[in-house]
């Protein structure tokens, strides 16, 4: 390969891939169920976070996904314990099993609540060589007191990219949410509901359509780089 590229000096063809359509075919056995991680962002006892991510729980698992729900309860704050902590542990451990996530909060003076954020914050970006978020599929709600809203799932979108999660187009933002939910939790018939059915069968669509191929899409070329950088710088010590 040649050593540098014509109008590219910059880049280092060894380390640069060429995408194609049969690097993208899936690699491995995928039969088993779409795995997803659901968390809410309230602890209040009739919390509507937590009614529209069972309701939604209840669409995906029609869908035949495998769901598991993480209960924020207990959680402590980012930092405040040791991250061998048990529910600390329980979270990571679904990170890393999860395929796809959905992040639903209420909305709290604009933005997302301080149990959703604390959540997120107990996830880090890199365990050793394993990144418990990078390459899974995320879909985002929200639910609201007043009128309708979009700061909460613009804020988990932002935080999605953050940890390099592939966030899904579509997504559910419920209005007056007191109104849309009976006395059992249900989520009553409306556009709302029909909403979240839509998102979260573009959540399984899209998560079927990237397992097996997560491995590609997260693989940097800037990445590359750093890492041949340390290996030579790793050869020089030696010497």
């Amino acid at each position: 390969m040649a050593e540098t590229l014509p109008n590219l000096p910059n880049i280092k063809p060894a380390l640069l891939d060429l995408p194609t359509s049969e690097k993208l075919e899936p690699a491995g056995a995928m039969d088993h169920p779409p795995r997803i991680l659901m968390l809410y962002g309230s602890l209040r006892e009739r919390s509507f976070s937590r009614f529209l991510t069972w309701e939604a729980a209840r669409i995906l698992e029609h869908f035949g996904a495998e769901v598991k729900i993480f209960d924020p309860m207990a959680l402590p704050m980012a930092g405040s314990v040791p991250e061998t902590h048990p529910k600390v542990v329980e979270l990571r451990e679904l990170c890393l099993w999860s395929e796809g996530q959905v992040w639903c909060s209420p909305e709290r003076h604009g933005a997302i609540t301080a149990v959703m954020k604390n959540q997120i914050d107990w996830i880090p970006l890199e365990m050793g060589a394993i990144r418990p978020s990078q390459g899974r599929t995320l879909a985002v709600m929200q639910v609201c007191g007043g009128s309708q809203s979009f700061n909460v799932v613009n804020t988990l979108r932002l935080l999605g990219r953050w940890m390099r999660m592939f966030t899904i187009p579509n997504q559910s933002s419920v209005p007056m949410a007191y109104k849309e939910f009976d006395d059992a939790g249900r989520m009553r018939p409306s556009a709302y509901y029909d909403r979240v059915v839509d998102v979260m069968e573009e959540l399984v669509k899209i998560t079927l359509l990237m397992r097996g191929r997560t491995g590609y899409l997260t693989d940097r070329y800037s990445e590359r780089n750093e890492r041949a950088r340390k290996a030579i710088d790793r050869q020089i010590e030696k010497l």
